[in-house]
Order: structure tokens, then C-alpha cells, then sequence
């Protein structure tokens, strides 16, 4: 299940892990105008942890994830 809030400035589109247990924490993913950052609340730390992406990183994930195993360089546009 996912949902996706506009706000003001970002995009904000919240991951809930579904399914059998072990669960993991929600990832709340946050889309600026120039980086995209990754949330997830850590139990264990009681800690959020937080990634910050360019949009080109990102890209280059979202590219990543149907590719299969190698080393690959995006075209840029």
C-alpha cells in the first residue's frame, strides 16, 4: 500500500510494508525540485535515517531496478 500527498514544495509519496511479518517501517519519499530523500523510522535506534538523491541518482535507480547484473552508464538527455 502506498500513498502520495502534494504539498508546497515536494511531492511526498509514503511505502507501508504489507504482507506477513517481520514488517519493516514505513519510507516516506520526499520529491523537491532538485533531490528526492528516503525516510525509514529504525526501531532499533529509535532513529529516522535519511538519504539524499539527485535527480540524475535517481534516474539512474529507477533505470537500475528492471536491468539485470552488469556496470551501465545512462544517456543523458
Amino acid at each position: 500500500m502506498f500513498s502520495i500527498e502534494h504539498e508546497f514544495d515536494a511531492t511526498v509519496v509514503t511505502l507501508v510494508d504489507e504482507g506477513s511479518a517481520p514488517l519493516q517501517e514505513d519510507i516516506v519519499v520526499h520529491s523537491f525540485e532538485d533531490c528526492i530523500t528516503v525516510e525509514q523510522y529504525d526501531p532499533r535506534t529509535d532513529r529516522t535515517n535519511k538519504i539524499t538523491l539527485s535527480m540524475s541518482q535517481m534516474k539512474d535507480l529507477a533505470a537500475a531496478i528492471s536491468l539485470p547484473e552488469g556496470v551501465y552508464s545512462r544517456k543523458t538527455d
